[in-house]
């Protein structure tokens, strides 16, 4: 903690990344920072585990560029190579991480270049990135492994810094057999930091594989934020119609203000609750394994940039660690069907202002609840994490009650006070959504974003050049309509919305057609209705004055 209270400027870093963390805003380093990082420069072997959102990438990254910069800085010349390396779990991380590092050598990028090896392009396209030898390669362990294994990247004589960053995932994805391969093509010595958000069984592996003579770095911090800066709500639902009003209500009258997460426990769920959204004109994308990296990407910049205010997003965690050995074995049979085995959404990835997450449906394990959620109240930000349980879900999750249960044993998991038979009068309107999307829906849905991205990929465009009639067939195929949209269902009637709720809810009233008077010329009717009706407003006016005052709680 003295170290928290120094500052990152007592940390003997160089000037150029004190500049950079200035821009970025950081006052004061986190817990894992404060720690970490002095233990770090010191050129010592790492294990360390923070939760979800507190600064672990800024833990490794500023070490590591500090030690590129003393390097370069070296009295006697050094030849230009390969010196860190830094392992992530799944694409979009790994993009992240890009980006973060990015920003930490803002002010020293002549010094210091990154690559990003992890797209999923042909290897000879990043051969020429990797021939120029930057000092830090980004990406995941196949992708590195296919890389060495081809001789377009070589480790043995020049790697110094080997960072596994969210380590308790790159085993349960599958990647422990490119690991200790890759293992063998570095030097016998090298410093190593491994970061992880939780201590499993995979780490522990990991830890015997990777690291020498380690220090660990545990923060006291508790797994999620305090109550303060995160609030923890379930709500119970009796049935599945429930959890569907429920999320409508919420989102369509805006009782719950601000970009969000939606989480569903499988691909099919994903698209149904898309579908059901968009029949309320509430615009959301999907995001899950089967869509290539580059348009899940696109669609987390979209979130980031405040084109979407709702991602519905799948997780696909590997459950448990004795799964991760057959896990590798289906890689070839999953790509197969689609998913990407690289993909990971509630892991790592720093979705930007998220209000809320919602867990739609329960998660499977803890882990996987603590990194759905902590995709808010990240950094100093409030946030709120809602869970939707029916009677059946309510067993695992007094499970992840009582794993985050404070020193108390009090529940960090508040019930939501919400009556459900105040909006009983949408549930009509719940029904009919409901009964449009059905499952020849759904999978039309899938079948649309297959046939897009078919369309817009880069790597069919020569196929077609050469195929002119099967991009003529693709364009003109028969059109697919994953649901019909109901147009009166965009708008919530003014009548329907609870009278406890009209002073909270801003839904989108449905506006009448003003009939225009009676002799109006059609120049005149034009220019009226650019102005407001007086006479509406006045009964507005009036109606609002009839209303008893508002009694303070």
């Amino acid at each position: 903690m003295a170290e928290a209270a120094r500052g990152f400027e007592h940390m003997g870093l160089d000037g150029r990344l004190l500049r950079a963390v200035a821009e970025l805003g950081w006052a004061r380093p986190t817990a894992i920072q404060a720690e970490a990082i002095p233990l770090a420069l010191e050129g010592r072997d790492l294990l360390a585990r923070a939760r979800t959102g507190s600064g672990k990438t800024a833990a490794y990254g500023l070490p590591l560029l500090q030690h590129l910069l003393r390097v370069k800085a070296a009295p006697a010349a050094v030849a230009q190579a390969v010196r860190a390396l830094v392992l992530v779990p799944s694409k979009e991380l790994g993009q992240q991480v890009v980006q973060m590092l990015r920003q930490l050598a803002a002010f020293c990028a002549r010094d210091v270049r990154v690559a990003d090896v992890c797209a999923q392009t042909d290897l000879a396209a990043q051969r020429p990135v990797l021939m120029e030898k930057p000092d830090v390669v980004v990406g995941t362990p196949g992708r590195v492994l296919a890389h060495l294994n081809a001789r377009s990247l070589v480790l043995r004589h020049s790697l110094e810094l080997l960072v596994l960053d969210e380590a308790d995932l790159l085993l349960s994805f599958g990647f422990g057999e490119d690991l200790k391969a890759l293992l063998c093509h570095l030097p016998k010595i090298y410093q190593a930091l491994l970061m992880s958000a939780t201590f499993s069984p995979d780490v522990e592996a990991l830890k015997e594989l990777v690291l020498h003579n380690p220090v660990t770095v545990r923060p006291r911090e508790p797994q999620l934020p305090g109550s303060a800066q995160l609030r923890q709500y379930q709500v119970r639902c009796g049935t599945e119609e429930d959890k569907f009003l429920l999320l409508y209500a919420l989102l369509k009258l805006t009782l719950l203000r601000g970009r969000a997460l939606l989480f569903v426990g499988t691909l099919a769920r994903c698209y149904r609750l898309k579908l059901f959204l968009e029949q309320f004109g509430i615009a959301a994308c999907a995001l899950n394994s089967e869509l290539p990296a580059r348009s899940r990407c696109h669609v987390i910049t979209q979130f980031n940039r405040g084109i979407y205010d709702y991602i519905v997003a799948t997780d696909e965690e590997v459950p448990a660690a004795p799964a991760a050995q057959p896990q590798r074995k289906k890689r070839k049979g999953a790509a197969a069907k689609g998913k990407d085995p690289e993909y990971g959404i509630a892991r790592g990835i720093d979705f930007q202002n998220v209000a809320a997450v919602i867990n739609f449906d329960v998660p499977p394990t803890v882990e996987s609840y603590i990194h759905r959620v902590g995709r808010t109240a990240r950094a100093d930000n409030p946030g709120t994490a809602l869970t939707f349980v029916l009677p059946e879900e309510q067993e695992r999750l007094a499970e992840i009650e009582d794993a985050l249960a404070g020193e108390s044993g009090e529940s960090m998991l508040q019930p939501y006070r919400f009556c459900m038979e105040e909006i009983e009068g949408l549930r009509y309107r719940c029904r009919d959504a409901m009964r449009s999307v059905t499952k020849q829906a759904v999978k039309e849905a899938r079948l649309r974003e297959i046939k897009e991205e078919l369309l817009n990929s880069e790597k069919l465009k020569t196929y077609f050049e050469d195929n002119p009639r099967d991009l003529h067939v693709l364009r003109h195929d028969k059109p697919l309509h994953p649901a019909i949209v109901k147009p009166h269902l965009r708008n919530v009637p003014e009548y329907l919305v609870p009278p406890s709720l009209r002073g909270v809810a801003k839904p989108a009233l449905k506006k009448r057609k003003r009939v225009p008077q009676a002799g109006a010329s059609r120049r005149g009717g034009s220019k009226a209705r650019g102005t407001a009706n007086p006479l509406q407003s006045f009964k507005y006016a009036r109606h609002r004055a009839k209303r008893p005052a508002a009694q303070p709680t």
